[in-house]
């Protein structure tokens, strides 16, 4: 077998064996302090494990253990040493599933008809670290998709098989570690040993390939790190996370509830979250005014005709509420706002001079999202949307998606996130629109990236059917990653709703249409919002800005007094004139996250004053009502 010329990133090419595996030519490309931290490579589009032989020449992209996607074949490799632990503790009549890398660990699903319970989860880690000591190799075979149904078949793996017969390729790959065999593309870590930090977390339940008519599966949640110490670092950030917990927050501060009355998904916001949701709403109006949109409002409903014009019904319609008959015509419960919007484009005809058109809309949408998938207000069936369209000639869209970004970004500091991922959304499998305007679109979306120097990543494949997106993925305080902000660019729905403008030639022409959302959902932004200041938010969108408390009856009037006049001010107040011990009702407003309580007793009755004391227990000097309102109405204006 003739020689290869072989390199990584940047250095120069060495001639090596063809057939050397992965593992010989990375000694023989790095040092031996750089090979210790790589356990896979990249050549041209194909990840590659160590064992994997290299047949061709090229330049070898080094995946390391600190990189995202060496995280993810540990993790990844963490669900097969787990699910062979689960196998080898729970015998032959439990059936696997499938066991992928996760944002934050992974997961196996298992056939089982016993539970597991986190009692069994000591038992499976003592075993992993067995599986682990043993120093298994990842071993990788290639098979016939004939033979490797066969194989499963008398193993009993009646899923792997289902997973199999869905396989258009001739050959498929297995992977062993001792006696467990899995269906897998890899890659893989060399052996079980480098499994060295790893915790089993929780237990839910999944339908087989998230179908709620398939059966229900058990699946067994876990993270790993290869470091002990980042371990540690993210169960106490799992701790934290569980006392920020929206849905107990939201319980306890009385911000929103879900009813079994009403039906699951959908949600009920209470005054206090009203309220917040409220200020939330008027900030994001004022700011698109500001940088030019019109506010529109569209019906919850339309006719089911205008979804096939859309195309949603082509690609979308699992995710659609089943239709309602309308005096024989069929309407739909809408899942997105964009049709509506061209809707009223379509009102009169447009010329070259009227752009660009910014039009937005806090419009609620409905999806049907599955019962196991819903999540509190991080995933639910009906939502609204800070949605906006944005017409424009080709020669604006440019600047308009440079516009979009620096709106984007500004909302989002105002909310207190100045950190996040960027994300280039490129074609998926299945899409409407011809090439070329889809490679114009990404290219306007990548360019302006650039231009704007925001690092970003590609994420071959995940676009919307119509066309390509740019993801922004916000962290909070914890580091955590939420998926909020998008900005598509869209040739398609222009043309098949037949848009067209009037041009500067006098012939009609198309124009470009961009969606985009920036905070994504309210429910959800709220959410994450809840999370992110674990409940006490910045004052000029809390909900409750002061509370009174009176210290004895004695001052009843009084307190009502204190608390009309700041109501009248303009302050959003609570009074709290219950015959409680002060102290118990200080500890009550703390607990409510309340940021300012004002106390009021004998000495502050006699001098018409209010003495303050802050949510973190220190007090203020005493002040007049008149002044606490104006101090509350300047740190409001900090945003």
């Amino acid at each position: 077998m003739a020689d290869i010329q072989l390199s990584t990133a940047g250095e120069e090419s060495k001639t090596l064996p063809a057939g050397i595996t992965v593992a010989e030519a990375v000694k023989a490309l790095c040092s031996s302090k750089e090979r210790k931290k790589v356990v896979a490579v990249r050549a041209g589009e194909r990840l590659l494990d160590m064992s994997e032989p290299l047949t061709e020449g090229g330049v070898l992209e080094l995946v390391t253990k600190d990189s995202r996607e060496g995280l993810n074949i540990l993790r990844h490799s963490a669900s097969h040493i787990m699910a062979q632990a689960v196998v080898e503790l729970y015998g032959p009549d439990i059936k696997v599933a499938i066991g992928p890398a996760t944002e934050d660990g992974f997961y196996y699903d298992f056939d089982r008809k016993e539970p597991f319970t986190p009692d069994d989860f000591e038992a499976v880690e003592s075993r992993v670290r067995e599986i682990v000591a043993a120093a298994l190799p990842f071993s990788r075979e290639t098979l016939s998709r004939a033979e490797a149904i066969k194989f499963f078949q008398e193993k009993g793996e009646s899923y792997k098989v289902e997973l199999l017969n869905d396989i258009e390729a001739e050959t498929v790959s297995i992977y062993r570690q001792g006696d467990f065999v899995d269906l897998c593309r890899g890659p893989h870590i060399v052996n079980t040993s480098l499994l060295q930090a790893f915790k089993l977390i929780r237990i839910a339940g999944a339908y087989w390939r998230g179908d709620e008519k398939r059966p229900m599966l058990q699946r067994l949640y876990g993270t790993a790190f290869y470091d002990a110490k980042e371990l540690k670092k993210y169960l106490d950030q799992l701790e934290e996370a569980k006392k920020r917990d929206h849905r107990k927050l939201g319980k306890e501060l009385e911000l929103f509830t879900i009813s079994d009355l009403v039906g699951p998904g959908l949600i009920l916001w209470q005054p206090k979250g009203a309220l917040a949701r409220r200020l939330i709403e008027d900030y994001w109006k004022d700011e698109h005014y500001r940088n030019g949109y019109e506010l529109l409002y569209t019906p919850h409903i339309a006719k089911r005709d205008m979804w096939a014009t859309s195309g949603h019904l082509d690609f979308y319609v699992n995710d659609m509420f089943s239709p309602m008959e309308v005096e024989d015509v069929s309407y739909q419960l809408k899942p997105m706002n964009c049709p509506f919007h061209i809707g009223i484009y379509k009102t009169r005809k447009r010329s070259y001079r009227e752009f660009p058109i910014r039009w937005c809309e806090l419009g609620t949408v409905y999806r049907f999202e599955r019962t196991g998938a819903l999540q509190g207000l991080m995933r639910v069936r009906g939502f609204t949307q800070d949605d906006a369209h944005i017409f424009c000639l080709p020669e604006q869209l440019e600047e308009e998606i440079f516009n979009i970004i620096d709106l984007n970004l500004h909302i989002l500091k105002t909310f207190g996130f100045t950190e996040y991922d960027v994300y280039l959304s490129t074609r998926p499998e299945k899409y409407v629109g011809s090439d070329e305007n889809w490679q114009k679109a990404t290219e306007a979306l990548k360019m302006a990236l650039e231009k704007k120097g925001l690092p970003y990543q590609v994420d071959p494949g995940e676009g919307v059917f119509y066309g390509p997106k740019i993801d922004i993925k916000i962290k909070d305080v914890l580091g955590r990653a939420w998926q909020c902000s998008t900005i598509q660019v869209d040739f398609n729905l222009p043309e098949r709703f037949q848009l067209g403008y009037t041009a500067e030639d006098s012939k009609e022409h198309q124009p470009i249409m961009i969606h985009r959302a920036l905070m994504g959902s309210l429910e959800r932004f709220f959410g994450v919002l809840i999370e992110h200041y674990a409940g006490a938010f910045p004052l000029w969108m809390t909900p409750v800005q002061a509370k009174v408390l009176n210290i004895t009856d004695a001052q009843l009037d009084y307190a009502e007094k204190v608390f009309q006049q700041l109501r009248m001010a303009g302050v959003r107040v609570e009074n709290d004139t219950r015959n409680e011990k002060l102290n118990y009702k200080i500890r009550e407003a703390q607990l409510a996250k309340i940021p300012y309580m004002v106390i009021v007793g004998d000495k502050e009755k006699d001098t018409d004053t209010v003495t303050v004391r802050q949510r973190d227990g220190k007090n203020l000097e005493p002040m007049s009502v008149a002044a606490f309102a104006e101090m509350i109405r300047e740190q409001s204006r900090i945003r």
